[in-house]
């Protein structure tokens, strides 16, 4: 039983709601699904759920990550909370949104048939229900601010990549070209990369060499008083 001081206030749902990005063809994707249920049934929708009594924020949206990518330790950032009286005309409602970033190269695709979901080009989003194209543009920001600040950006890769590739996933994010000179001078000043024999020779004849993110030298680095930044 509530004490009396409790029970004076009302008790409405806690929803968690999933910005999930992933990075493909030098572009910034979204998971999206239809809407199962009423109210706005079958249109296009960001992956939640609701907070179990028994959970945390972040218990819930890790649940809801994994049910609907199978990838555990997926990087998240919360982005903010939803409470606007009438958000969801089903029920009084309050969001607490989450993006978290997706490798798409173990993505299972059979999960999407399984839960009506795709891919959709940050560029080339459809209106979604209640305020979830709001999140979307909260979590852009956000995660622009952290991929200049911090290195975050390498959870979109499995384990190396090529700087091109690089580059090209912070053109999607900032949705705009940059300096290829500065860029990679920004890269070895930091020294944060360790630069690996083999190449991709699917991009060019003349291949470029992959590299990986190495948390030892982020680790002195921070140590040393540096800061990231890109």
């Amino acid at each position: 039983m509530l004490p009396a001081y409790y029970s004076n206030y009302s008790r409405f749902l806690i929803a968690v709601d999933c910005i999930i990005l992933g990075f493909r063809n030098k572009e910034l994707h979204l998971l999206l699904t239809r809407r199962p249920v009423e109210p706005m049934k079958n249109e296009w929708s960001l992956m939640g759920g609701f907070m179990d009594e028994q959970e945390s924020l972040n218990e819930a949206a890790e649940k809801i990550l994994f049910g609907f990518t199978r990838q555990k330790n997926i990087y998240m950032e919360q982005v903010g909370a939803y409470g606007d009286l009438h958000r969801d005309t089903g029920d009084r409602v309050v969001s607490v949104a989450f993006f978290g970033l997706v490798k798409m190269e173990q993505f299972d695709t059979s999960l999407a048939k399984e839960y009506d979901a795709t891919w959709v080009n940050i560029n080339e989003l459809p209106h979604m229900v209640f305020d979830h194209n709001k999140m979307v543009g909260d979590a852009l920001r956000l995660l622009r601010y952290k991929v200049s600040t911090e290195p975050v950006i390498f959870n979109f890769f499995r384990e190396k990549f090529t700087l091109p590739v690089l580059q090209e996933l912070y053109e999607a994010i900032f949705q705009m070209p940059l300096d290829k000179r500065n860029f990679r001078k920004k890269l070895t000043t930091m020294d944060l990369l360790d630069k690996l024999e083999a190449k991709d020779k699917e991009s060019s004849k003349r291949g470029a060499y992959y590299y990986t993110f190495n948390p030892d030298k982020y680790a002195l680095f921070l140590k040393n008083g540096k800061r990231f930044s890109l």
